[in-house]
C-alpha cells in the first residue's frame, strides 16, 4: 500500500492488511499487565471456562487489529490522530497461534468545514482469523491531512 492523503479516499474502497500471528506468550504478557482475568492468564482455569482454553484479551485484539490497519501504511503520511472509535465488537475470541488480518472499508469521507487542510475518513475495520472468522469489528475515525498544494 502507499501513503494516501485525505483526498485519495473514496467511499467503498477496501484495503486488506498482511497477517500477524499471536503467540501464547504475547497473550499472557499482555493480560498480566492489562487484563489479568483467569481465562487470559491461566491455561488450566481457561480450559474450565466457557472458552475452553486460553484466549487473548479483547483489548489486545483491538490493539492487534489496529496494528494491522497501521501496517497497511495508508495513513503514515497524512494522519493527524483520531477523534475516536465506535461500535467495538468481539464476536469470537483470539487464541494462541491465530493469524489475524484486517479488512478496512471506507464508509464516509468528510472534509472539515472549519479547517480546510484536513478531513475525517470513517472506516469499518473487520479483523479476521486464519479461518476468515471475524474476531473484531469497529468503526474508526481517521483525521487526515489533505494533499498539500504543489510547490
Amino acid at each position: 500500500m502507499t501513503d494516501r492523503w485525505f483526498d485519495d479516499f473514496a467511499v467503498g474502497q477496501v484495503f486488506t492488511s498482511p497477517g500477524i500471528t499471536v503467540s501464547e506468550s504475547q497473550i499472557l504478557d499482555f493480560a498480566m499487565v492489562y487484563d489479568p482475568q483467569p481465562f487470559h492468564i491461566d491455561a488450566e482455569a481457561a480450559r474450565r471456562s466457557i472458552f475452553g482454553g486460553l484466549i487473548a484479551s479483547g483489548f489486545q485484539t483491538l490493539a492487534l487489529g489496529f496494528r494491522c490497519v497501521l501496517q497497511m501504511q495508508l495513513f503514515a503520511k497524512s494522519s493527524m490522530g483520531s477523534p475516536g472509535i465506535d461500535e467495538v465488537r468481539w464476536p469470537r475470541p483470539v487464541r494462541p497461534g491465530d493469524t489475524l488480518h484486517t479488512v478496512l472499508e471506507v464508509l464516509e469521507v468528510r472534509p472539515s468545514r472549519s479547517k480546510p487542510d484536513r478531513g475525517i475518513v470513517v472506516t469499518l475495520a473487520r479483523t479476521l482469523n486464519q479461518k476468515d472468522e471475524e474476531v473484531l469489528t469497529f468503526k474508526g475515525m481517521h483525521l487526515l491531512a489533505r494533499r498539500p498544494p504543489a510547490s
